[in-house]
Parts: C-alpha cells; structure tokens; sequence
C-alpha cells in the first residue's frame, strides 16, 4: 500500500531556533499527504524541563527532574468528533506560545540537562499514530548593567602561607592577584595581574592562572555529581627561593558558554572562577587563590552608549532539524 503520509515536520517561525524568556514560540506543523486521509486528531505539546541523572541503565544511582512549560493544545480534531478528512496535498497547522519569564536557560551536561522541545502527534483511525519532535534554544540573559555595580570594578585577593617546619625550607609565601572587573561575557578576556614574593627557602614549581567551570548537580534535594572543567590556563615558571614574580595585564580569553547559575532550575548550577595556583616543588600542596566571577550575556556599556546585541552563545546544544537533511521527494 502507498504511504499516505509524505511529510510531518514541526518548522518554527525563528530558523535560529533561539528564543528568550517572554518571547512567542511560533510556527506551524506541516504536513505532506499522498491520498486522502482520515485522522482523529493532531495534538501538539510544548516541553520544558531541567533532568539530573547520575549512572545509567540498571546501575542509575540518583534521578531527579522538574519542569517549566508542558503545554497541550489539540491543532486538529475536537475530542468525541470522530474523524476528520484531509485532502492530498499539503496541510498547514499554525500554533503560537508565549513562553514564560524565569525560564533557565538550555544547557547540557554530563549528569544533566535543561532541555526544551515541542512534540507533534498525527492519530488515525487504524490506531496508527505518527509522531515527530523538534527542539528549540531557550536563553535566559544576564544584562551584566543590571547587576550589581561592584561588579564593574576591579577586585583583588591575596594570601601568605607559611611553607615548610623550622628551618627545613621555612619561611612565608605571598601573593596578591588583581582581576579587572568581577563579571564578563564570552568573548571578552579577564585582565589578572598579580605579584608573588617568595620568602620560603624552596622553589616554587609554578604559578598559573585558570579559568575554572563548576557545575553541579543536586537530586531530591543533595549533591549527586560535580564538574570541574579548566577553561582557559596561563602558567609561568619556577620562583626561587627569596625571589619575587609579577604578573602584568595578562590575559584569560573567556570562550562561549552559559550564562553563570542557570537562574529558574534549582537542579543544576552553574559557577565560574578564576584560580590562581601555587606549586611548591616540595611535597607540599598547592596554594589556591579563588575568584569568583560572573558570566552574563549583554557586556558592560558607558553610559549614553546603545545595548549590544547578546554574545555568541554555545553550538554544542542539543539540535535537531531533520528538514534540513530532506530531499525534495523523498
């Protein structure tokens, strides 16, 4: 028997598939038909959900889940009417969402994910149901001008750390490290400046400077997983003993990423810092400066100057556009 059904694709109205918060999710559910065709009804969901997952399979150790849209509308068929008849050729069904504020924005992680897509469902009288899904990108900015002003000013940290028992390679090590600003968004770099003396009677290995991504992952309300990714690292060499080390304007590139906290999901955050790390060449273990910084979506602007459009935002999401690999006929 010839395949009644030809086509059955969820297009949206915005290709990019990038929404924010606030936003109308709009498109339509096509259709290509060969004969006519019966059908009970077209239903047509919108999904949105924060999943924490730690194992697989028989060895999941922790499962977790909440959710922030699940929107059911019917674009076809009423309940208790029976069929309907649709005509050879080619059906339109357009449907419109506004989508809710607060949204967290789209992220994938290994123990988790944010996630939003719009599930559409062709039902016929034979039982038979066809079923098609399309993701979409939901990105919850960070205006970096409507955070706190501190943020905008340079911040610094120091330490003085006592290496070494007695006189076996005693004595102080210090350290003040400086950052430009407390927040950025991707593609600027964090300026660090930073002066280390060294008091102790033992080398220091090294010191480098690294951009840090910690995401979390929390189940039934506890710590099921954590990550740690280092995103960008700068080192310089040894110090001698009684010796000092300046670091001066030196530069951490900030790549595309999500913005700091994933603010709306209470399953998985989001955090990035600035370390700055110590090695002793002894057996000792690292000394560990930490600053937190913000990663937002809108850049700082002078005042009187226009907003900038919201920076590059990752490609490694989750997409799914089957149209784009269909060939006419086929």
């Amino acid at each position: 028997m010839p395949r009644k059904l030809l086509k059955f694709l969820i297009v949206f109205d915005n290709t990019s598939l990038l929404y924010f918060p606030g936003q109308f999710l709009s498109g339509k559910v096509l259709m290509e038909l060969q004969d006519d065709t019966p059908v009970l009804g077209l239903h047509f969901h919108v999904i949105g959900e924060g999943v924490v997952r730690v194992g697989s399979g028989r060895h999941e150790r922790l499962f977790d889940k909440e959710n922030y849209i699940d929107f059911r509308m019917r674009l076809l068929g009423e309940s208790g009417h029976g069929t309907s008849v649709l005509s050879p050729g080619i059906h339109s069904f357009p449907f419109k969402l506004g989508l809710p504020m607060g949204l967290p924005s789209t992220f994938l992680g290994t123990h988790g994910w944010v996630q939003y897509y719009c599930k559409a469902a062709l039902r016929e009288p034979n039982g038979l149901t066809h079923k098609n899904q399309q993701v979409f990108i939901v990105m919850n900015p960070i205006d970096l001008n409507l955070e706190p002003p501190v943020l905008a000013q340079q911040f610094e940290c120091s330490v003085e750390h006592r290496l070494g028992v007695g006189c076996v390679g005693g004595g102080t090590v210090s350290c003040r490290v400086s950052l430009d600003r407390g927040a950025y968004v991707p593609g600027e770099s964090i300026v660090l400046s930073a002066q280390l003396v060294n008091n102790s009677r033992t080398t220091l290995k090294a010191t480098r400077a690294a951009l840090t991504e910690t995401i979390q992952y929390c189940a039934h309300g506890k710590v099921a997983a954590k990550e740690v990714r280092e995103l960008a690292v700068l080192t310089h060499g040894k110090t001698r003993a009684g010796a000092g080390d300046v670091w001066q304007h030196e530069l951490l590139y900030v790549p595309p990423l999500p913005p700091t906290n994933l603010r709306g999901c209470h399953l998985i955050s989001v955090q990035y810092d600035v370390f700055f790390i110590i090695e002793p060449k002894s057996l000792e273990k690292e000394i560990k400066l930490q600053l937190p910084i913000l990663v937002g979506t809108y850049p700082f602007r002078e005042e009187g100057e226009e907003p900038q459009a919201p920076t590059h935002y990752p490609s490694t999401l989750p997409i799914f556009r089957p149209w784009l690999h269909d060939k006419p006929g086929h």
